[in-house]
């Protein structure tokens, strides 16, 4: 059943402005961090606007599965708590998203029910103790019974949410009458509320920050049922890189309003902190710090405006990961120097665990971390454009970018510090380098098309100086030589004492 709803701009509104009066008046920094939750009266006030009805489609009683609505709620949760977002991020691309694209009709309806009215929540289950980033091998396992349901057994770790989801996304491998398993990877949806699918928690992990989101170990031995595995369009591993790359493309709206808050903070504190005659701002190395904090500003808002025009369940985004990996390990890196930025620019007090600042340098740095490690995708970024290079028989990286769709324009402005030529044969720790130059470009790129828009032009200038500052260190690394290994001996001959 279709269930009008309110307009955007009024729900959304509705929303901010819940939100600000809760963590003004009922949330105390310090007692979530030493309950390691939100209060259940304030969790159930936010949830009663339900918010995730943004990422369910119009007939099942949702707003649609806009991407543009979902990077809404995610930007309006992350400026008054990132966690929050985190955790809204993890039920709408990682849980709502991947049901309403490949869930089988026949379970739909209970499922978006129960989050519309129950204020159920659904986390995704990839990661396994000796399996991080290496997902094609873990080594849970489906059977499938004569019944015809699905025996599900393993161990997975670090799934947010742990212990709070109602519902699961479980990633696993069948596993054949022989014992081998297979190379593609199977999804089951399993709701905690039954006894046969219920999830046991083994062990709660101390994560440093995100207090307010539980992660930990958990044991699997379930029973499924059929109708309960996910439907990938041709195989189950372009159904997981779908889903993820879909999940970096909302990192932007994690980061935008976390990132706009530590922006506000830092003027309003410049603004008002006096040193002298003058105020923070009169200070030249104040305004360069500043204007750090309003280009990673703008280049969110770019990933946001990109990714709601490319980013929607009815896009197959398998095949995106240039795109996906960029907006996912920029962002992230501007989430973490924007914290830094603040807690500098705030004095002591901004090594408060009360202090945005602070706990955002705390809160932002798995960002760095969870589905690939930015050096990872830096390397995978930069891998990928070699190969396209090479298939055009082109080494110049300039001349490359300059005739390469997403990069046109965007490298115009770095021509000088472009225009250098690739060899063959790179190691992994220059890939990185090149990996965060090609995403930087891109992001550019982001930038620009918002420009076309009507994004304020100044803004747009001063990003691309920032950058461009950022691209010239990035070059100078990656041109210069470094093959330094470790000395895993180095204790001997290596005490100061020794030689004074």
């Amino acid at each position: 059943m279709i269930i009008p709803q309110p307009d955007y701009l009024d729900f959304l509104n509705g929303f901010r402005t819940k939100l600000k009066n809760l963590f003004t008046t009922e949330v105390d920094a310090n007692q979530v961090l030493l309950n390691r939750s939100l209060p259940p009266t304030v969790m159930s006030a936010i949830m009663a606007h339900t918010p995730l009805a943004v990422a369910i489609p119009e007939q099942y009683g949702g707003r649609g599965s806009l991407v543009k609505e979902c990077l809404g709620i995610l930007a309006a949760a992350s400026y008054e708590s990132l966690p929050l977002s985190l955790t809204f991020g993890i039920n709408i691309a990682l849980f709502l998203e991947p049901v309403a694209k490949y869930g089988n009709e026949s379970v739909k309806p209970g499922i978006f029910d129960r989050f519309l009215q129950n204020q159920n929540m659904g986390g995704l289950m990839i990661t396994e103790p000796n399996y991080g980033s290496d997902a094609l091998n873990m080594k849970t396992f489906n059977t499938l019974e004569e019944d015809g349901n699905y025996k599900i057994n393993g161990v997975k770790h670090w799934q947010g949410l742990t212990g709070l989801a109602d519902y699961w996304l479980i990633t696993c491998r069948n596993k054949s009458s022989n014992g081998e398993l297979s190379r593609d990877i199977d999804f089951f949806i399993a709701d905690n509320i039954q006894p046969k699918q219920r999830v046991v928690v083994e062990e709660f992990y101390d994560n440093l920050g995100l207090h307010m989101i539980p992660y930990g170990l958990n044991k699997l031995d379930l029973e499924v049922p059929a109708e309960f595995k996910l439907k990938p369009e041709t195989t189950g591993i372009k159904m997981m890189l779908d889903i993820l790359h879909r999940s970096r493309m909302q990192f932007p709206g994690m980061a935008m309003g976390f990132i706009q808050r530590l922006l506000d903070e830092a003027l309003a504190h410049c603004e008002n902190r006096m040193i002298g005659a003058g105020n923070l701002l009169a200070l030249d190395q104040v305004q360069f710090q500043l204007t750090r904090l309003q280009a990673a500003f703008t280049i969110s808002s770019g990933m946001c405006a990109r990714s709601s025009a490319i980013s929607g369940i009815e896009n197959n985004l398998a095949a995106e990961s240039l795109e996906a990996n960029t907006m996912k390990a920029v962002v992230s890196d501007l989430m973490q120097e924007s914290s830094q930025i603040l807690l500098q620019l705030s004095g002591a007090n901004g090594y408060r665990i009360r202090h945005i600042g602070g706990r955002g340098i705390i809160d932002s740095r798995p960002f760095q971390i969870f589905e690939g490690s930015n050096e990872m995708l830096y390397t995978q970024i930069a891998e990928t454009v070699l190969r396209l290079m090479k298939k055009q028989k082109q080494g110049h990286l300039f001349s490359f970018l300059k005739d390469f769709k997403l990069t046109a324009e965007a490298c115009l402005p770095f021509k000088q510090e472009l225009s250098f030529t690739i060899n063959e044969s790179v190691p992994q720790r220059k890939l990185v380098d090149l990996g965060k130059i090609l995403a930087r470009v891109i992001s550019i790129a982001y930038v620009l098309q918002l420009a076309e828009k009507g994004f304020r032009p100044d803004l747009v200038d001063n990003c691309i100086v920032s950058v461009k500052q950022e691209i010239v260190a990035l070059v100078a690394a990656f041109n210069l030589s470094n093959n330094g290994q470790v000395i895993p001996d180095y204790a001997e001959n290596s005490s100061w004492l020794a030689f004074t």
